[in-house]
C-alpha cells in the first residue's frame, strides 16, 4: 500500500527538481550548436547595392560581426543606438542581415534611423537565418578571421553587453 503513494511522491520530487534547475538558468542563454564551428555559407544580395552579393567568405581574414535585424522588429529599434555608437567607434566591421523584410521598408528604416552597418545583406525568405540557427531578431554573431563563429548574442545588444562581453571577445580574437 505504501509503494502506491511513494511512486507519485517520487515523481513529484523529480519534477520539482527539474523545475528548480530550470529556474536557475538564464532564458537568454540558449546554447548554439554553431559556436566554435565554421559559419554557414550563403550568398545573397546586398540591401543597398542590389547588384552586389555578400558571402561570409568575403570576410575571410577579418574579425567581424553579423547582426540579424529587420525593420519590423521592435527590439532592433532598441539596440540600434548601440550599433550606431559601435560604428562611430570603428572597432569591427558589422554586417547586417536583413531578415524576412521588404527592401523598401528596410531602406526606409536605415534612412530614418541611420545605418550602423558596413552594409546589409537580404535574407528575404529566412533560409540564411535558419542555417545560422536564428531564433528571432535581433541576434548578433562574432566571427573570427578563419570564419569560425565564436559568440552568439540573442536579443538586443545593450551597451553593457557590448562593452563587457562582445568587445573583449573581439579584442582577444584580433590579437591572435
Amino acid at each position: 500500500m505504501k509503494a502506491r503513494f511513494l511512486i507519485p511522491l517520487a515523481l513529484f520530487v523529480v519534477l520539482v527538481g527539474f523545475l528548480a534547475v530550470g529556474l536557475q538558468r538564464d532564458p537568454r542563454e540558449i546554447p548554439s550548436p554553431l559556436i566554435e564551428k565554421p559559419a554557414p555559407a550563403f550568398n545573397v544580395q546586398q540591401l543597398v547595392l542590389a547588384d552586389k552579393n555578400f558571402s561570409p567568405a568575403d570576410m575571410k581574414g577579418k574579425v567581424w560581426m553579423l547582426n540579424v535585424w529587420a525593420s519590423w522588429c521592435v527590439a532592433c529599434k532598441v539596440e540600434h543606438p548601440v550599433l550606431m555608437d559601435l560604428k562611430r567607434r570603428d572597432i569591427v566591421p558589422v554586417i547586417g542581415l536583413d531578415y524576412k523584410d521588404k527592401r523598401p521598408d528596410a531602406l526606409k528604416f536605415l534612412a530614418q534611423n541611420g545605418d550602423p552597418y558596413d552594409f546589409s545583406a537580404m535574407d528575404v525568405d529566412g533560409r540564411v537565418g535558419i542555417d545560422w540557427g536564428v531564433y528571432g531578431v535581433p541576434e548578433t554573431f562574432v566571427i573570427d578571421q578563419n570564419g569560425i563563429i565564436r559568440y552568439k548574442h540573442i536579443g538586443p545588444v545593450t551597451a553593457e553587453a557590448l562593452d563587457k562581453t562582445i568587445l573583449p571577445i573581439i579584442e582577444k580574437l584580433k590579437s591572435q
